[in-house]
């Protein structure tokens, strides 16, 4: 999950946790004492899904996640509070591999002193962090990564929808490469941030400074750069959080030595608030990333960009929520037939205990893919996704 509070969360997140324990370290030049703190989330659901495309395809599926996080932290004399993060995510159960994996998005060194906050290692990008998106029908403000629509995936509606539908943020801040940040110390609420990462999808003890892959290789931007703000505050009742974060880098070319194929470059932006009066919240969303990673000299391309508007009303322990998306660009799968999404989420959210919620959402999903079609006319399908979420955080 994605919090959407501002970027002073990761001021006190080193805490954050319900098991904690005293550790003596190692003796070097001092002899600190160290606090592990672990903590984490869990989900699984459960969909049906009824889609017009769906040849070969069954109605109901599972899934689930589990990740969890451990920090060691220590506070030095003069305030300095210090240490590492390391989030273990269960890995992708595909049935047609025999074994199952333990994956890390998460392994990075922290420092938090009246400076700011400086990170470096394994982290996912700025806006993919703190970039505001909600409300959404999840019930965790922000964070619409395993939403319905995820249900659709295998099928060719989900390879058709343009990238924009499921890279919610500046294009590739879901990313999770090695990379350097600075956070700023907090003014009335307000926070800036820079990131720098080498190179996209190079990550932990990879070392990979090529600016030309092989012919047909993933896409790879390099030199990436991400900046922006995000601002929380309450003013009497009202309460605001918003952001802006701006993304660019160089795309990597490809060739095999006789053709080379060249991409456009990163340029990205995303913006995004939210307002909550008493039990109400309101907010909306907007990403433009044009024509970001398309090969070059495309025959027909469309800007990438979406629009997300949503809302929220909390009453004792149920939260409902609906949101609206459109979402243009070229298809995921290749990059080069445009594409269009519209969808509509609906749903509420039980807090059951704390850190334990029960949820049914529904997902209506109208999408269109120009000259897919094997006649070389549209490709259009329509989807209806009912869903079962339940969540655990500890």
């Amino acid at each position: 999950m994605r919090p959407t509070s501002p970027l002073s969360v990761l001021r006190t997140a080193a805490l954050a946790g319900t098991a904690s324990v005293a550790l003596q370290a190692a003796p070097a030049l001092a002899e600190p004492e160290f606090s592990l703190t672990i903590g984490g989330d869990a989900y699984f659901q459960g969909a049906y899904v009824s889609q017009k495309q769906d040849d070969g395809l069954r109605s109901s599926e599972f899934a689930n996640r589990l990740r969890l996080t451990v920090t060691p932290s220590a506070t030095a004399d003069n305030g300095l509070t210090y240490g590492a993060r390391l989030r273990l995510v269960s890995g992708n159960g595909d049935p047609s591999v025999s074994s199952r994996t333990v994956e890390n998005d998460r392994a990075f060194l922290f420092a938090n002193g009246s400076f700011g906050t400086i990170q470096a290692g394994v982290i996912n990008g700025l806006s993919d962090e703190y970039g505001i998106i909600g409300p959404n029908t999840e019930g965790i403000a922000g964070s619409p990564d395993s939403n319905g629509i995820l249900f659709l995936y295998g099928s060719p509606t989900y390879a058709g929808l343009p990238l924009a539908a499921t890279s919610l943020r500046t294009l590739v801040s879901y990313d999770t490469g090695t990379k350097f940040v600075y956070i700023s110390p907090s003014f009335g609420g307000l926070q800036a941030a820079v990131s720098y990462t080498p190179r996209t999808g190079d990550s932990n003890t990879s070392v990979n400074r090529r600016k030309v892959d092989a012919l047909g290789d993933a896409l790879a931007f390099r030199d990436v750069i991400e900046a922006g703000a995000a601002f929380q505050n309450a003013f009497g009742d009202v309460t605001v959080e918003a952001s802006a974060f701006y993304q660019t880098g160089k795309a990597v070319r490809q060739s095999d030595g006789i053709l080379s194929q060249s991409f456009e470059d990163l340029n990205s932006f995303h913006v995004g608030a939210n307002v909550g009066y008493g039990p109400v919240k309101v907010g909306a969303s907007y990403a433009y990333s044009g024509d970001s990673g398309y090969a070059k000299g495309l025959a027909q391309s469309r800007n990438q960009q979406n629009l997300i508007v949503g809302a929220q009303y909390l009453s004792g322990p149920l939260l409902f929520a609906a949101n609206y998306m459109r979402a243009l660009g070229n298809d995921q799968a290749t990059m080069t037939m445009p594409a269009k999404a519209d969808i509509w989420q609906g749903g509420v959210t039980w807090t059951v205990a704390p850190g334990l919620t029960a949820g049914l959402e529904y997902d209506y999903v109208r999408s269109t893919l120009s000259g897919g079609a094997p006649t070389g006319g549209d490709l259009t399908d329509r989807a209806h996704i009912m869903m079962l979420d339940t969540r655990l955080a500890f």
